[in-house]
């Protein structure tokens, strides 16, 4: 990774280009890997393709050449961390942008950094905390790459306060299927702009990409861990606090009823202010960031899912979850400081925790409903999973807010994301409770997250999203990308031909 000096700017540089002369289609055929298998994060889908890996701006180019030559449906893949098919392709190559991963430039005065597509979250996060600057939008993982979280306008903890990371971008490059490269930012291009931000990398190859990063005066946050007794509960609180907090997340134990449904535990996070922290710049330092390697300084955490295997079924995850929840009451709304990467990156605390999920392995069912139905809606998907006898796992409760992008999953409301073990006996039964799901968020006024999706159908997702988005977004595709070279298992299943 490309290093920039604290004291001057860093002058903005682009890739450098490959000198070619015309486009060598058996050169670029031996560069694609044999066919293998790529899997989705929730390991429950994968495709058997042939795998592309470019390394500079006239890779991208190439690569289209060699579509619009040879009719070859293209995917794009960054940090493999969408749960269901956005990037798998079994008709097709898959391209992996992860080692198109320079950091370009960057101004240690306004926190603007120039980076390639495929420069990741941990990237940008190791690169800019001894900085005194943090990435303004992280998911719960930090391996995702720019490109990728991007074409899925991620969100995280705080998106009530800040929006989504496409929110905070000022400018990138892009690559149409057709060749024509372009400057993109909210004045300029700006159809294209807030169409591939959202745009599930449909449209084209984010290329370079303008981020602002912002400014922190403390290594640490200040955390208040806060046991709700039901979903209402929980609601009113966000809705109380959101105004004073950073950040706010809630975790939902899948398992309560009753006066208990939704039960769980909110962590609110606030960052420190300049001079607030005596340890600042100290505890920026890398090496007291870097999330442990080990449980107790003795277990890899690595090995941590074998532990957790043991309750990898109903009646283990009953008691797991019930245990946090009661476990909570020990220091409820008792504050403590925790570090920036430990708050945000939970699903990167124990490595391999999805392991436990195995054979079958995982979906994640995220849905994001208006505030107004938010309550009424997620009590009545919680009381049908309990009703049908396949709850989920893991619950997590967050605020939203509305944004301008095209085909936004946002809403003014809240979203909950439910963790479901994939198995042989209960593969069917859990594809027809997302039905039924599914109904339930749409009547509420709800909308789908692709980074999430498994079991979208192309009918319910039309009736979630805006006749003219829809329109929209299919008239830039037919102009970017007319012969539909830009295929993934996930377009094929969810907008068709």
């Amino acid at each position: 990774m490309a290093t920039a000096s604290k004291k001057k700017t860093v002058k903005k540089t682009t890739s450098p280009k490959t000198k070619k002369v015309g486009f060598d289609l058996k050169e670029f055929e031996a560069r694609l890997s044999p066919v293998q298998k790529v899997e989705a994060w929730g390991m429950n889908h994968f495709s058997n393709s042939k795998v592309f890996l470019p390394i500079s701006i006239q890779d991208f180019k190439d690569l289209f050449s060699y579509a619009r030559d040879t009719n070859t449906k293209v995917a794009f893949r960054g940090g493999g961390c969408s749960y269901g098919d956005a990037a798998t392709n079994e008709q097709g190559i898959v391209v992996d942008i992860r080692s198109f991963n320079k950091i370009l430039s960057f101004d240690p005065k306004t926190g603007i950094l120039v980076a390639e597509s495929g420069v990741t979250i941990k990237q940008l996060w190791e690169f800019g905390i001894e900085r005194g600057f943090w990435p303004p939008v992280v998911s719960g993982t930090m391996f995702p790459t720019l490109g990728g979280a991007l074409s899925m306008n991620i969100h995280g903890k705080n998106n009530f306060a800040v929006g989504p990371i496409g929110d905070h971008i000022q400018e990138f490059t892009f690559l149409s299927p057709d060749g024509k490269e372009s400057v993109c930012s909210p004045k300029k291009n700006s159809d294209l702009f807030y169409s591939a931000i959202s745009g599930f990398g449909m449209l084209g190859a984010f290329l370079t990409v303008t981020i602002k990063l912002k400014k922190i005066y403390s290594g640490k946050m200040k955390v208040w861990p806060v046991n709700t007794a039901n979903l209402q509960e929980m609601y009113d609180y966000f809705e109380r606090e959101y105004k004073q907090s950073d950040y706010l997340v809630g975790w939902v134990d899948g398992f309560g009823s009753g006066k208990g449904l939704g039960r769980g535990q909110i962590h609110k996070a606030v960052h420190l202010k300049a001079g607030e922290d005596p340890d600042f710049p100290e505890n920026c330092k890398l090496e007291n960031q870097i999330l442990p390697s080990t449980f107790l300084g003795i277990i890899p955490k690595s090995w941590m899912w074998l532990f957790m295997y043991p309750f990898s079924n109903n009646l283990g995850m009953r008691f797991v979850n019930f245990g946090k929840w009661i476990s909570g009451f020990l220091n409820n709304n008792k504050p403590y400081e925790q570090g920036h990467a430990e708050y945000a990156f939970l699903l990167d605390y124990v490595p391999n925790w999805k392991f436990m999920y195995k054979p079958g392995a995982m979906i994640q069912y995220q849905s994001f409903i208006p505030k107004e139905n938010a309550v009424k809606g997620f009590e009545e998907i919680l009381s049908l999973c309990q009703k049908r006898g396949i709850v989920n796992w893991l619950g997590v409760f967050k605020k939203h807010r509305p944004d301008k992008f095209l085909l936004t999953h946002a809403v003014d409301g809240y979203s909950m994301a439910m963790d479901f073990p994939v198995t042989k006996g209960n593969k069917a039964r859990l594809w027809e409770l997302a039905k039924e799901m599914d109904e339930i968020v749409v009547k509420n006024g709800g909308r789908f997250y692709f980074a999430k999706d498994s079991t979208l159908r192309p009918e319910v997702y039309r009736r979630s999203m805006p006749k003219q988005n829809l329109e929209k977004f299919r008239a830039m595709k037919k102009k970017l990308d007319p012969k539909n070279l830009l295929e993934s298992d996930l377009f094929r299943r969810v907008w068709g031909k």
